[in-house]
C-alpha cells in the first residue's frame, strides 16, 4: 500500500468513528418526499418562466459561456442580468460569478491586501473561511453576531483599510446579523462591510431583496450572492460600487481565471429574479412555512427559511434524518466539522410552494422522530 493509499484509508476510518463519513445520494428529477433539506425556498427551479428562459438562452447562446469572462466569455445575458440585481438592490453594479462559492473567493481576495485588516464572523460559511485564507490581510475571527468585539479589533488596527465579513442570514442556525449595528461600527472606523445575503435574498428584507435593505443602508457596504437557492438556478454575484466592481474584474484570481456561467443559468437567474420582484408575497410565504415547522420542530423561529435543530450527537441526528426519510420527509444533516460550533442538528428549509397537506404530513413525522 502506499502512502496516499495508507492515508486514505485511515481518513477514511477516522470519518467513519466519528459518524462523519458522508456520501453523495443521487435524486430523480422529483425528490421521492417533501423536501425540506433543498435550498430552492420559492419553488422556482421548476417555474415554468424560468425553465423557459434556460432553454431559450440554450438554444440562443449554446450550452456554455466559451471562455472566460475577460476573453470571450462576457455575454449579454450577464450584463442584463448585473444592471437588474444592481439596480433593485440599490447598487452602481454588479458582477456574475460562475458560483457563489467564487464570489466570496474573488471579491474578498481583490480587496483585502496585506494593507488590509479581515475581520470575521465565527459562523460565516466555508466559502468566506477560505477567501480569508487565501487573501493577504490580517485575519481576526470575532465571537458570533458580537458588534462590540469588532469594534474592539478596528478600534487597534495599525493596517490602513480594514474588510468585515458577515452573512445576513447564517446558513447554521438560520440567525440574523445585526447589520445596523456592524454598518455603524465600519463607519465609525473607516471600515467597509461585506454582507453575505445567500439565505437572505428572496426570504427576508423589503419586498424579499434581503436584510440589508430593510435594515441599513450604508454605501461603503459590499454585498455578495448565490443565485441557486431562491432563485433556483446557479452562479453568484458580487454587488457594490462601480469602483469595487472595476477592481475586481481586474485584480480577482477566482473571476479572472474562471469560465463565464453558463447562458442557461444566467437566463434563468434573470427570470427568477423578475419573478420575485413581482411577487414580493413569496417572500412572505416561505417564512410564514418556517414559523409552521419550527412550531412542529418545539424550537424557536428564525430569520429566514433555514430552522436548525440540535441534536445530541451525530449518531442520533443521522438516525432521526434517516427515520424522517422513511417517513417521507426530506431533511438535511449537519455534523461536525461543518458546523462551526461542534453541535449536530438537523436542518429544515422551508419552502413558499409547500401545501398545508404537506406541512401537515411534515408536522406528523417530525413529531414523531423528535418527540417519540
Amino acid at each position: 500500500m502506499s502512502a496516499l493509499d495508507d492515508w486514505l484509508s485511515r481518513s477514511a476510518a477516522a470519518r467513519s468513528a466519528a459518524s462523519t463519513q458522508r456520501r453523495l445520494l443521487a435524486r430523480n428529477p422529483k425528490p421521492v418526499g417533501i423536501d425540506l433539506a433543498g435550498n430552492d425556498y420559492l419553488g422556482l427551479c421548476c417555474h415554468p418562466h424560468v425553465v423557459a428562459a434556460a432553454a431559450a438562452a440554450t438554444h440562443r447562446w449554446g450550452a456554455g459561456a466559451g471562455a472566460s469572462r475577460l476573453v470571450t466569455g462576457t455575454l449579454a445575458l450577464h450584463q442584463a442580468l448585473e444592471q437588474r440585481l444592481a439596480a433593485a438592490l440599490g447598487h452602481e453594479a454588479a458582477l456574475v460569478t460562475s458560483t457563489g462559492y467564487h464570489a466570496n473567493l474573488a471579491v474578498v481576495t481583490a480587496l483585502a491586501d496585506v494593507d488590509t485588516v479581515i475581520v470575521s464572523d465565527a459562523h460565516v460559511h466555508a466559502s468566506l473561511v477560505d477567501a480569508c485564507r487565501l487573501a493577504r490581510g490580517e485575519v481576526t475571527v470575532v465571537p458570533h453576531t458580537d458588534p462590540a468585539t469588532v469594534e474592539t479589533v478596528l478600534a487597534a488596527r495599525r493596517r490602513p483599510r480594514a474588510l468585515v465579513l458577515t452573512e445576513s442570514i447564517f446558513s447554521v442556525l438560520g440567525d440574523a446579523a445585526p447589520l445596523t449595528e456592524l454598518a455603524a461600527v465600519c463607519a465609525r472606523h473607516d471600515a467597509t462591510l461585506l454582507v453575505d445575503e445567500a439565505h437572505g435574498l428572496g426570504v427576508a428584507g423589503t419586498q424579499g431583496l434581503g436584510l440589508l435593505t430593510e435594515l441599513c443602508t450604508a454605501a461603503d457596504v459590499v454585498v455578495t450572492l448565490t443565485l441557486s437557492k431562491s432563485l433556483g438556478s446557479q452562479g453568484g454575484a458580487v454587488v457594490g460600487s462601480r469602483a469595487v466592481i472595476d477592481h475586481v474584474v481586474n485584480t480577482a484570481r477566482p473571476f479572472i481565471f474562471d469560465t463565464g456561467l453558463a447562458p442557461a443559468a444566467t437566463a434563468a437567474a434573470l427570470a427568477a429574479f423578475e419573478l420575485l420582484l413581482a411577487h414580493p408575497e413569496l417572500a412572505t410565504a416561505v417564512r410564514r412555512r418556517a414559523d409552521q415547522l419550527a412550531e412542529a420542530c418545539g424550537v424557536p423561529p428564525t430569520a429566514g427559511a433555514i430552522l436548525p435543530v440540535p441534536m445530541p450527537s451525530a449518531d442520533i441526528a443521522m438516525a432521526a434524518q434517516a427515520d424522517l426519510r422513511e417517513h417521507g420527509v426530506l431533511v438535511g444533516c449537519f455534523r461536525p466539522p461543518s458546523v462551526p460550533d461542534q453541535t449536530s442538528r438537523l436542518r429544515l428549509t422551508a419552502h413558499a410552494t409547500l401545501t398545508d397537506d404537506d406541512v401537515q404530513q411534515a408536522t406528523e413525522a417530525l413529531t414523531r422522530v423528535l418527540h417519540g
